[in-house]
């Protein structure tokens, strides 16, 4: 390893299949050594996992760091938004926690909206309408099926906050993740007391919100992880918020994260409250705001029908009618939590790779009907398009999106974005700059820009018509009786 111009600082992302863990010289932004460690996430009706696995992911993924790691003087965690991480008196978990995709809460989160006012009403109150991944109908799901782990429980977190408080000792979380909870109300940036207790939930158990650069705490004896005690920890983020400060993005500059979820965002200085609930009115990690969109079904669900087919990922052909919406697990954008994947217009002349092309158009609609509700009314309609995450490397999903979006599209070369957000956000603590202004210094949105082509707005409508016709049929919850 060469010499490092300036301290060294370790940046994680913490996410739903695996622990990513980056040591950053915070001069120049430069990668010094990294590692990574997977996850385990249950199959069937929900999606959980033991959250102690994180922190033995994490410890592998420093392991794989090696000396560098031990240098750090100040790391920061990135983590999935949403998760319920429930622990007891000892700081133990008191059950698996549930994570963003585990969609059961979806009869708690009508009932919620309909019991506080309504979805105008929820949006204006906590800038987001709850749907099936948030973390107060997750509470309120748990309260009803499992009674006696609700009353073991002494502290509840969501997955960065787990690994934050693991370093730490001290119960801390940050506005961008606290805005994911649905119990954080945005207009007043506190913690909404009439919500928590419609759900029953003491705002004792509740983490701390710290500040936009703010030290939430520093690194204490008996972790077992290559960090000297008295190292700085930061307040950490979510994993879009953090990946928005990997990017040092400004106001304005539309993003598309292709991942096991998709997401469409961009930082906004306007505090949102969508009442269609298609916009999650985040918080930014900084003290701005980060109205996204997200999908279910992503580059997981296309892998899966490609899997289903025979066919390499990147084999799609062209020229079908074919319409395909892969909502393998349900979706959240649109809000059909009980639907599952619907494939219409097939022919006898249709191939195998034109479905897969059709399951990458599915998937990139869905994230695009909700971009012009994502940017403000005034952004740049010819702005590139930033597009970040694993699918952003897939030729397949970059011709996709360049073709159904209509606008140029930028790749970053950097990767690892949440992690490199989560290591910009530690570098500010010991520069004093905004973490954002880190990122940007270190050019981390440099890439290559692909022109904009025509759009194909054939292709567009002809999924919108899909999906508006076979809504009674996506809506129907199958395993009701």
């Amino acid at each position: 390893m060469s010499a490092a111009e300036g301290p060294l600082v370790v940046g994680v992302d913490t996410s739903t299949q695996s622990t990513k863990a980056l040591v950053v010289d915070a001069a120049t932004g430069r990668v010094v050594a990294s590692g990574q460690a997977p996850h385990t996430v249950s199959s069937g009706a929900g999606r959980e996992s033991d959250p102690r696995q994180w922190w033995e992911a994490l410890g592998e993924a420093l392991a794989q760091c090696g000396d560098a790691a031990r240098e750090a003087a100040a790391v920061s965690i990135g983590g999935q938004q949403h998760g319920l991480v429930t622990l007891d008196a000892r700081g133990e978990p008191v059950r698996p926690a549930l994570l963003w995709n585990d969609v059961r809460s979806a009869p708690q989160a009508r009932r919620l909206i309909d019991e506080l006012g309504g979805a105008k009403a929820w949006a204006e109150r906590t800038g987001s309408v709850p749907s099936a991944s948030f973390t107060v109908t997750k509470w309120a799901w748990l309260a009803e099926q499992e009674p006696d782990a609700v009353r073991a429980v002494k502290a509840v977190r969501l997955p960065h906050d787990y690994l934050t408080e693991r370093l730490t000792g001290e119960g801390t979380t940050d506005r961008g993740d606290a805005s994911g909870t649905g119990w954080w109300a945005s207009g007043t940036e506190a913690y909404d007391e009439g919500i928590l207790a419609r759900v029953g939930l003491d705002p004792a158990l509740l983490p701390r919100v710290v500040r936009p650069g703010e030290v939430a705490g520093t690194v204490r004896d008996g972790h077992g992880l290559p960090f000297s005690k008295g190292t700085l920890v930061a307040a950490g983020t979510g994993d879009n918020a953090a990946a928005a400060l990997g990017l040092g993005l400004r106001p304005g500059v539309p993003v598309m994260s292709l991942g096991t979820s998709g997401t469409v965002y961009a930082v906004s200085q306007r505090r949102p409250a969508d009442p269609t609930g298609t916009v999650a009115g985040f918080a930014d990690a900084r003290g701005d705001w980060l109205p996204l969109a997200c999908t279910l079904n992503c580059t997981l669900a296309v892998d899966r029908v490609a899997a289903l087919l025979g066919l390499d990922r990147e084999a799609v052909e062209p020229g079908t009618d074919a319409t395909f919406l892969p909502f393998l697990d349900g979706e959240r954008t649109p809000n059909l939590p009980h639907s599952s994947g619907l494939l219409y217009g097939l022919r006898h002349d249709t191939t195998a790779g034109q479905l897969l092309q059709a399951a990458y158009d599915g998937a990139v609609h869905s994230l695009l009907g909700a971009l012009d509700l994502v940017l403000d009314a005034d952004a740049d309609p010819s702005a590139p398009l930033l597009l970040i995450g694993g699918g952003a490397r897939g030729t397949a999903w970059q011709q996709t999106v360049r073709r159904l979006s209509g606008r140029p599209v930028q790749i970053p070369e950097a990767k690892e974005l949440v992690a490199l957000g989560a290591a910009a956000q530690a570098a500010g603590l010991l520069t004093g700059e905004d973490a954002a202004a880190v990122a940007r210094r270190w050019n981390t949105a440099a890439g290559p820009v692909l022109d904009a082509v025509e759009r194909d707005r054939a292709t567009l409508n002809r999924i919108t018509g899909v999906l508006s016709d076979a809504a009674p049929l996506l809506e129907r919850d199958a395993t009701a009786r």
